[in-house]
């Protein structure tokens, strides 16, 4: 159980810790809202971790195969959402800081933070490929007891949680420094425009 447990800690860490487009829209989401919604937002990318690692435990080298063909357009459809979120972040913080008396930008729920980031995270091809692909590398044709299945999906939840936690925390520190009108809208510009470049590059490679 051990040897499971340490292994569900790296593989949730290792998908979890390169922070991406996601990652970025995490941390800006709460700099511009609140650590209750960034961390609502954190849960819904640790729930999808979770899913996909249990698929992957479930399911092993098929998920891989059938995922593949599916990746491009999965990746495509992964970078259109990003791409729309930044826009709409751009839009609201321009909206906001010339007119925050008349056009207020209303808040984003946890509720809606939670489901946003859960399906962005599910729509991203190279999680599933990534768990499969360790958890078959690690079975190398022995069975595994089901325990420790249960036991690998929940480490790789908890990991991916308690990273995904500390971005938001990161973006809520960040929130409490910029309160000013002009400093929230700079970084919600530059955080749509780093959001959009990568997801240009996720298309791109």
């Amino acid at each position: 159980m051990s040897a499971a447990l340490l292994a569900g800690l790296v593989a949730g860490y290792g998908i979890a810790i390169p922070v991406g487009a996601v990652g970025t829209y995490l941390v800006a989401l709460t700099a511009r809202t609140s650590l209750r919604t960034g961390l609502a937002a954190a849960l819904g990318v640790a729930t999808a971790d979770g899913v996909y690692a249990l698929v992957a435990v479930l399911g092993g080298a098929a998920i891989a195969g059938v995922i593949a063909p599916f990746a491009g357009p999965l990746r495509l459809i992964s970078a259109v959402v990003l791409i729309v979120l930044a826009t709409l972040g751009a839009v609201r913080a321009l909206r906001s800081h010339r007119a925050p008396a008349t056009r207020p930008v209303t808040p984003l729920v946890p509720g809606r933070a939670y489901v946003s980031l859960l399906g962005i995270t599910l729509v991203n091809p190279a999680t599933v490929v990534y768990f499969s692909a360790l958890v078959v590398g690690n079975r190398a044709g022995a069975a595994v007891p089901a325990l420790d299945q249960v036991v690998f999906v929940l480490a790789a939840f908890a990991a991916s949680a308690s990273w995904q936690a500390a971005l938001a925390g990161g973006g809520a520190l960040l929130g409490r420094v910029l309160t000013g009108r002009r400093g929230r809208l700079v970084t919600a510009l530059v955080s749509s425009a780093v959001i959009t470049a990568l997801a240009v590059r996720l298309v791109l490679t």
